[in-house]
């Protein structure tokens, strides 16, 4: 049996409860538009049932089981929380996990409304995840690179993306990522970072941030990689909010954080590009995310930091 022989659907996932996990195989059940390497599920109210579908490797999965149930308690937003587990069997050989459900509209099918709020929402939060980590958490694992260690990256969404897409903004994004490889490397102590903040991974109620999603880059290192998220999340006008309540990343960490915030939103033009021609895995709404993203990147460069 192959990882794609197997079609999820709400039948498999029942089948898996009453085998598992019988008192909750009668709860409500719906699926959660979105997800490529995980498929979510609704169960209930309160609960979902996180379920690998093109992904293949068991560690993003047990990243999450074991940590996030230490970090949730002290992250003033709420995030799932692992509750049980599934273990692979004959009926689906792969891993899943039930997991509190996270209540919000993905910012990828929402908006934020109030910038400040949010900015101010996204930081509070950042502080309190971004704090030194045990010996034995997780490791980056390229993520977190230093800007000079992701060029190919960069090269390679840069090159695929449509030129008209770019336009004239070409030697502005180029020179943005050249700031960032020549900034110097994280200094500090290595701390938890989410690793993979984008729009489809946070969610939004009432025109601010409510909540953060899929921990499975989860690792410890250079913060940049969060910080990028103040212009590839938030609205525009509001990284510089952002940064002062963060309080805490100087001159050489935004600037690698600015240059992984425009590698970050080549790639969701890229993603939305796929979206648009019909390839797997394309969200067309990410190419009109990442477009806005790019021009926070380029409109909002921090003078604070480069009087």
């Amino acid at each position: 049996m192959t990882e794609i022989e197997t079609e999820i659907t709400a039948g498999l996932i029942r089948d898996l409860l009453r085998d598992q996990h019988p008192d909750l195989a009668e709860l409500p059940l719906r699926e959660v538009e979105g997800g490529w390497g995980n498929q979510m599920w609704r169960l209930g109210d309160e609960l979902a049932v996180r379920i690998q579908r093109m992904e293949t490797d068991p560690d993003h999965q047990l990243k999450e089981r074991r940590w996030l149930p230490l970090l949730a308690p002290r992250l003033p937003l709420p995030i799932p929380v692992p509750v049980r587990r599934g273990a692979p069997s004959e009926r689906f050989p792969k891993m899943w996990t039930i997991m509190t459900w996270v209540p919000g509209l993905p910012l990828d099918h929402g908006s934020i409304t109030r910038g400040e709020h949010a900015a101010g929402t996204l930081a509070a939060f950042l502080r309190a995840l971004h704090v030194a980590a045990p010996a034995d958490a997780p490791i980056d694992t390229g993520r977190g690179a230093h800007p000079k260690d992701c060029t190919d990256g960069f090269d390679q969404f840069f090159d695929s993306v449509d030129a008209d897409a770019i336009g004239s903004d070409a030697a502005d994004v180029r020179a943005v990522w050249d700031d960032a490889v020549a900034a110097p490397a994280w200094e500090g102590p290595p701390v938890w970072v989410h690793g993979d903040l984008h729009p489809a991974n946070v969610v939004v109620a009432d025109g601010t941030l409510a909540g953060v999603v899929d921990f499975g880059d989860l690792f410890v290192g250079d913060p940049a990689s969060d910080l990028a998220a103040a212009w590839v999340l938030l609205p525009a006008g509001a990284a510089a909010r952002f940064f002062a309540v963060y309080a805490d990343a100087d001159e050489a960490t935004v600037r690698r954080a600015r240059g992984l915030a425009a590698l970050k939103s080549l790639f969701l033009m890229l993603m939305g590009q796929n979206g648009d021609r019909g390839l797997p895995g394309g969200k067309p709404a990410w190419g009109p995310a990442g477009r806005a993203a790019l021009d926070r990147v380029l409109s909002e460069r921090l003078t604070r930091f480069h009087e």
